[in-house]
């Protein structure tokens, strides 16, 4: 194989997500000028910020999982939303792609005695279709 056809064959991952959904406006970097990740989520009602240590991923069968902590109430629940990324190859010269995902919101019912203090279900899910590009910029 030559070097051009090595070069013609590399794929690329984008690292900067723009995802709309009904009144919700989610932004998630992987990295940042700052050399961390970022996460914005906005309502027309809330926009927080995230960075580094309070964005926890995980990589799933079904594509990365993204988790930031919107809400924390002690003795009564924490909500966290939970962004769904697929798997997005980008071949050489392209820098963005369409995306189609989703984000479960996730209220647990809390107890200061442990979750067996907690009649009934204790997790409540709420789940945002969203649309968007994925992008593959220089942080």
């Amino acid at each position: 194989m030559t070097g051009n056809t090595l070069a013609s064959n590399l794929i690329f991952t984008p690292n900067l997500f723009e995802l709309q959904g009904k009144d919700t406006q989610i932004t998630y970097s992987t990295s940042s000028i700052a050399g961390v990740p970022q996460f914005n989520y906005q309502t027309p009602s809330l926009n927080l910020n995230f960075s580094d240590t309070e964005i926890r991923t995980q990589d799933t069968e079904i594509g990365r999982q993204i988790t930031v902590t919107l809400e924390q109430i002690p003795d009564q629940q924490t909500v966290t939303l939970t962004l769904l990324i697929p798997t997005i190859n980008l071949p050489q010269q392209v820098i963005e792609n369409s995306i189609t995902t989703v984000a479960i919101i996730t209220t647990e019912r809390t107890s200061i005695g442990g979750p067996d203090l907690v009649n009934g279900q204790l997790q409540i899910y709420d789940i945002l279709s969203l649309q968007g590009i994925a992008r593959l910029v220089d942080f």
